[in-house]
């Protein structure tokens, strides 16, 4: 008699074209992190998969943000010893390109590599997310509840999903979230934390040719700031601040009555994120050029990825049970992962599809890996009994 285990693995054999299919219709629609509509949009499919597959779906509704999706397959293990029982499958479905950007360059393939915007980071792992979920709904054996959490602003620091994430971190067994497996076949045990923050500078508007020495120009204060800002790098402590945008002015002939600054930072030591915010805040509330004003404030926050023994045990098995050859990787983009981690869940990263160029008009995902990055999704599933996880 075959096991679940063969089966889920041989089902999931099969299932590469269905996944490439679904892969495409969610990288055609636009899911930027504040287009509510597309990323909701994004979500239907996901319910409607999970749906056709007898999977039960809650939806979690967000004001502002996309919704957020609970699928739950209910498993077989008592929960004897390990009272945290839920294990959680973890993906965002946001991306952060800008509107009409799948009509720019919709999805291909092409020499074995898939192509799109979100196709790696992170659409591949949430259709990975919703073949395991299937599997284990039609063969059974899960150790106990596989949910699956399909989030939708990670992109921008989960403004609104980091509540849920943390309250079912907190029910947690274990946390897999399905971030794009790295180039080098990696997973990730480790991330940086970082802020999203803006400055928003007030100055004073005139004619730039009759009344110049009457205005206040917000964006001389504005340049001021960046430089000011951008110093605060420090990577030998693997501390980053980047403006990655500004805007501002009201014409060309008039002194800018106000400018704004976008603004990242990424840190790796917990207890570097308050002094360098810190000194943001010291730069904002400084005026370089008198007479202007500043406001800043946070609009995101990730934590970073701390190993543990929990996410130690949870990476040993993945890589015992894997088909394939992976080391554990320290990367210094964020992800919501930390959060998880934060609040005490064993979690491992980045067990998604392999791709990489994520954010940029080169991003791939290698189709290659799709099926094999689920198999091992589920291998670690059902073993985690074994591996005392």
């Amino acid at each position: 008699m075959t096991t679940p285990e063969t089966r889920i693995t041989e089902w999931l054999a099969t299932q590469q074209d269905a996944m490439l299919a679904e892969l495409e219709a969610m990288v055609n629609i636009d899911g930027g992190s504040y287009d509510k509509a597309g990323v909701d949009a994004v979500g239907e499919r996901v319910r409607a998969f999970l749906a056709r597959h007898d999977v039960a779906v809650e939806v979690l509704p967000q004001k502002k943000h996309g919704d957020c999706l609970r699928a739950v397959v209910e498993g077989e293990g008592t929960g004897t010893g390990n009272e945290r029982r839920n294990i959680v499958l973890m993906g965002h479905r946001d991306t952060v390109f800008p509107k009409g950007e799948p009509e720019r360059r919709p999805f291909r393939v092409e020499n074995g590599l898939a192509y799109g915007p979100g196709v790696c980071d992170m659409k591949a792992g949430i259709v990975m997310n919703m073949f395991v979920l299937a599997a284990f709904r039609k063969f059974g054996g899960a150790p106990g509840p596989v949910v699956g959490l399909f989030t939708g602003d990670e992109e921008i620091g989960s403004p609104e999903g980091r509540p849920v994430i943390e309250a079912e971190a907190r029910a947690a067994r274990v946390v897999f979230n399905s971030e794009p497996g790295r180039p080098s076949g990696n997973v990730v045990t480790g991330r940086k934390g970082g802020v999203f923050s803006v400055i928003d500078i007030t100055g004073k508007a005139a004619h730039s040719g009759a009344n110049f020495e009457a205005g206040i120009s917000a964006i001389e204060e504005l340049a001021r700031k960046v430089q000011a800002l951008h110093a605060l790098t420090d990577l030998s402590r693997g501390i980053t601040v980047n403006v990655g945008l500004v805007s501002g002015g009201q014409s060309v002939n008039t002194v800018a009555p106000w400018a704004q600054a976008q603004i990242d930072m990424r840190y790796v030591d917990p207890a570097d994120r308050d002094e360098v915010m810190g000194a943001i805040h010291a730069i904002a509330g400084k005026s370089y050029v008198p007479g202007t004003s500043a406001t800043l404030t946070i609009r995101g926050e990730f934590v970073p990825l701390k190993q543990n023994p929990g996410t130690d045990a949870v990476f040993k098995l993945y890589k015992d049970v894997a088909s394939f050859e992976t080391a554990g990787e320290f990367a210094g983009g964020c992800a919501d992962s930390g959060f998880t981690a934060l609040v005490g869940a064993p979690t491992l990263c980045a067990v998604g599809p392999v791709g990489g160029k994520a954010h940029s008009p080169e991003e791939y995902m290698e189709v290659a890996t799709m099926v094999p990055r689920a198999q091992a999704v589920a291998r670690a599933i059902l073993h985690l009994d074994d591996a005392g996880v």
